[in-house]
């Protein structure tokens, strides 16, 4: 099969397209054709040797990627038959192995697509989608609720104005640029405006007037992440799952002492990781199986942006550069 390998921690460019050995499904599992790999900011992190809620791969070479979805086309031993030839989406965990022609998992973890998903949605909804449904875990939006969304454009973004408005909240949808700002307001957000310009906080307030946010979904941190936070009302809150970490305009996690959250009258919380499990009952499924009904009952529709499975440095460079929109996916 064809597979992308990492031979050395460092660029985009150490992702090299090559042929390796097709995977073999052990007792339990199954191997899947694969039509779509996920690929995820945090696969740029590994690519450098940086760790993040995985670990750095041990032993190089590796195949990365942790999402994707296809047709089974092989069982292993005592595998449910029924499986054989069906669609599924599939997050593989701590095994990594998806940027590939084929990928081997356990059957336990599988999922059948939705009838009106494609394979790179399913992908979406299995990544970024999951994380969606984590994050509103903590919220209670209904009608009354201006909700800002940071990174709108994005795959978790692109969700969370979706949920959002379903429930009936008016919804302000930051992005970087024009054409971000333009897909934003394609899905529905009530008000887009770019971050990269001074006066986009003034825009907002001038379409509020006098009311004020009530919820930031924060994952850029940094000046951005402030300036959002300065358009709460009393009683808003902040909820954060994440931050860009580069350039003039996100930067480090945004975090207050309770002096700081007191003087303004709102929350702050992190929720990512075991605070979003927990949510769960501690099991990640639960919200795997949440996003792929929101999905099939066409609540949610996940933006993809594609790449061959031969140009996976591309999309990592295009991620680090922030010129992507939607969930990035790799396709064989």
């Amino acid at each position: 099969m064809h597979a992308v390998r990492l031979h050395a921690f460092g660029p985009a460019e150490n992702l090299t397209y090559e042929t390796v050995d097709d995977p073999l499904p052990g007792p339990g599992q199954v191997r899947i054709a694969v039509a779509a790999a996920g690929v995820h900011l945090l696969d740029t992190a590994l690519r450098q040797g940086r760790p993040g809620p995985f670990p750095a791969p041990a032993d190089l070479p590796t195949i990365p990627g942790r999402e994707v979805a296809g047709t089974v086309e092989s069982l292993g031993a005592d595998v449910d038959p029924g499986w054989l030839g069906r669609r599924v989406v599939v997050h593989l965990g701590m095994v990594p192995g998806g940027y590939a022609e084929l990928a081997v998992t356990d059957a336990a973890r599988l999922h059948e697509i939705p009838e009106n998903l494609d394979a790179a949605q399913a992908v979406a909804m299995i990544g970024t989608g999951r994380t969606t449904m984590g994050i509103v875990q903590f919220t209670d939006l209904g009608p009354a609720d201006v909700v800002v969304v940071t990174a709108a454009a994005g795959g978790i973004g692109t969700l969370l104005v979706q949920y959002a408005k379903n429930l009936g909240a008016t919804v302000i949808g930051l992005a970087g640029g024009p054409a971000k700002v333009a897909a934003v307001t394609g899905n529905g957000a009530d008000l887009a405006v770019d971050y990269t310009r001074p006066d986009w906080p003034d825009q907002v307030r001038g379409r509020l007037g006098e009311r004020g946010a009530t919820v930031v979904f924060d994952s850029v941190g940094g000046p951005t992440a402030l300036a959002a936070v300065d358009l709460l009302a009393e009683g808003g809150r902040h909820v954060v799952f994440g931050w860009s970490g580069e350039g003039p305009h996100d930067g480090a996690p945004l975090t207050f002492t309770d002096e700081e959250l007191a003087a303004r009258s709102i929350t702050s919380e992190s929720v990512l990781g075991p605070a979003m499990l927990n949510k769960a009952g501690g099991d990640v499924r639960v919200l795997e199986e949440r996003a792929m009904a929101e999905a099939a009952a066409a609540r949610l529709r996940p933006a993809v942006q594609r790449f061959p499975l031969a140009e996976a440095a591309a999309a990592h460079r295009a991620l680090e550069t922030r010129a992507t929109m939607g969930k990035v996916v790799l396709e064989p």
